[in-house]
């Protein structure tokens, strides 16, 4: 079932919701939310992947918009408006409406694309909240900072064989978690930077980080 629901935010911004049969066990906060959102009853037809929630805010239509949102390197400024949106004023939804509150070890952040780079720069920063990221053929407007931290979520990154610059990216953020002692995946797979790519891998993330 799909629940959206319109938020303040931005002059008003749509969040959608998957919500499965059962009880969630696990949930994934995501943005690009017109598409993703949808790949929630692929996810959950999974025999290894157990009844999860995923939460998609909506993007902007503009394609530079959209970036300038989800990386945190262009408007700083931006960045942090939609990622207090992203952190507090969904998950608050979610507790509410859904009466879910898990722990960060069921509990991820995706993204594809640039939105992949929204799943890294949210994961980073709040480790406490989301356990894993998940990531595929990021974008590289965001880069791999100096400093880590010391607390670090788990972290599983996709790229395909056909978009050879975005698989260097994943490449790069999965070398540089790994060494700052990150427990991480990379997996190269067929592919082009597309849809239905992205939406074959979420099951094998989930079964990953949740079964």
């Amino acid at each position: 079932m799909l629940v959206t629901e319109t938020f303040e935010y931005g002059g008003g911004r749509d969040v959608t919701a998957y919500v499965p049969a059962e009880t969630p066990e696990a949930v994934v906060f995501a943005g690009d939310g017109q598409l993703i959102s949808r790949w929630g009853e692929f996810l959950n037809a999974a025999d290894d992947v157990p009844p999860t929630l995923l939460v998609a805010t909506h993007r902007l239509d503009d394609e530079m918009e959209r970036i300038h949102e989800y990386s945190p390197g262009f408007e700083p400024d931006r960045f942090a408006a939609h990622e207090k949106f992203f952190v507090e004023d969904v998950r608050e939804w979610v507790r509410t409406r859904f009466r879910i509150a898990l722990p960060a070890e069921r509990t991820a952040v995706f993204g594809v694309s640039a939105s992949g780079e929204l799943a890294l720069a949210i994961g980073l920063r709040h480790p406490d909240i989301y356990g894993a990221i998940f990531c595929a053929s990021p974008g590289g407007g965001y880069q791999p900072p100096g400093d880590m931290g010391s607390s670090l979520p788990r972290a599983y990154f996709v790229g395909g064989t056909e978009e050879p610059w975005f698989l260097e990216n994943a490449t790069r953020w999965a070398d540089a978690l790994r060494d700052a002692g990150a427990d991480v995946v990379r997996t190269e797979r067929p592919g082009n930077h597309g849809d239905d790519f992205w939406r074959q891998e979420l099951p094998l993330m989930a079964a990953w980080a949740f079964a």
